[in-house]
C-alpha cells in the first residue's frame, strides 16, 4: 500500500459519491480519488493496474456483484491479495450476517454510514489517519 496511491471508492449512489468528495476535500486529502458505481469495473481496474491503491472503500449493496462478492473475488486472487490494499466497508447495512461475511473475507473494517457530513468527516479522517501509519507487507 502506498499512502500516496489513489483512494478507490465503490459506491453506486451519486449523492453518496458527492458526500465522499466533499468530505475528502474538506479534509485536504491529496490522494487521487477514483469512483466506481459497480464492483465489476473496479475489479478490472485493480487487476489491470500496476498502481498501488492506498485504500478501498466499498458499499455492500451494489448493482450486479455485491460488495461482499467483490471482496471475496479480491481475496481469492493471489495477485490482488498480495497487494495488501486495505479494504473498508462503509454501508447503510448493519445486518449481522453482512458484518460476519465481511470479516470472513478478511475485511479491515466495517462501518455504518453516518447521516451527517460532520460524522462522516470524522470517520473518514480516522480511517485515513490509521492507514497512513499502519504497517503491513506493502506499506511505504
Amino acid at each position: 500500500m502506498s499512502s500516496k496511491g489513489p483512494i478507490v471508492i465503490i459506491e453506486d449512489d451519486e449523492d453518496d459519491q458527492e458526500f465522499y468528495s466533499s468530505t475528502l476535500s474538506t479534509l485536504g486529502i491529496a490522494n487521487e480519488v477514483m469512483y466506481f458505481d459497480a464492483a465489476e469495473p473496479a475489479y478490472k481496474f485493480l487487476e489491470d493496474t500496476s498502481t498501488q491503491p492506498f485504500l478501498i472503500i466499498c458499499d455492500i449493496n451494489l448493482p450486479g456483484m455485491s460488495g461482499i462478492e467483490f471482496k471475496k473475488k479480491i481475496y481469492e486472487n493471489p495477485y490482488l491479495r498480495h497487494k495488501s490494499i486495505p479494504f473498508i466497508f462503509l454501508s447503510t447495512s448493519s445486518n449481522k450476517n453482512s458484518v460476519t461475511e465481511a470479516y470472513n473475507m478478511m475485511v479491515q473494517g466495517y462501518f455504518v454510514k453516518p447521516n451527517s457530513v460532520k460524522e462522516l468527516t470524522t470517520l473518514i479522517e480516522q480511517i485515513i489517519s490509521y492507514w497512513k501509519v499502519c504497517k503491513h507487507p506493502n506499506s511505504d
